[in-house]
């Protein structure tokens, strides 16, 4: 039994220092490429909105959503973008993030045709990879809250990507500590799946931003 208990202990301590390892690597390699002032951040032609869904399970308003297209409006009224790129999950007939977010934007001003969207987001990996293999950019602003922006430029640059980030407005801890739970298992999943090889789910035709 303490044999047992000595191995579960180090395989604890083993995935434990994997998790602030991989935590600590992303947000090193994510220094000084993201920005919380439009007036800071550098130009690009597309902005990369990571999708999350519209409302939350109890009907509310999903605050990161919210904050998100705030961001992206704020960026494309200053010319900091030219086209926004939406990319998120359209698994279901009845789950549409990218249409959901494309209507927000038109709302807010966005001409329609200035928008792309991108329904195979799945995965922040699915999102920034097809961004270059579908969409033809090699050179994005991601638009999310910080700790998600910090995640996407690891994986963009990882891929021949170059990357900066514009920090949507985050939510409170209290608000958001179950995400904020998921970004940890997340950011150590980057390297599982570097180590295994994972790619999209789905590729497909090119679309030419234009």
């Amino acid at each position: 039994m303490r044999k047992k208990a000595k191995i579960l202990l180090v395989l604890i301590a083993a995935i434990f220092v994997f998790i602030v390892v991989s935590n600590y690597a992303i947000e090193s390699h994510a220094q000084d490429k993201t920005y919380d002032e439009v007036s800071a951040i550098p130009k690009n032609k597309v902005g990369l909105v990571l999708g999350t869904s519209k409302t939350l399970q109890n009907g509310r308003v999903n605050l990161y959503f919210k904050y998100r297209i705030e961001a992206t409006v704020a960026l494309y009224k200053a010319g900091k973008i030219e086209f926004v790129l939406v990319s998120g999950d359209n698994s279901t007939t009845s789950y549409d993030e990218p249409t959901d977010f494309k209507s927000a934007l038109i709302k807010k001003g966005i001409p329609e045709h200035k928008i792309f969207l991108d329904y195979a987001g799945f995965r922040t990996l699915d999102s920034v990879i097809r961004a270059k293999e579908i969409f033809g950019q090699e050179k994005i602003t991601i638009i999310s809250q910080e700790f998600h922006n910090e995640r996407a430029i690891y994986l963009a640059e990882k891929n021949d990507i170059e990357a900066i980030g514009f920090n949507a407005r985050d939510v409170s801890r209290r608000y958001g500590i179950k995400v904020q739970i998921r970004e940890y298992l997340a950011r150590t999943k980057v390297f599982l799946d570097m180590l295994l090889g994972v790619e999209p789910k789905f590729l497909g035709e090119k679309v030419e931003i234009k």
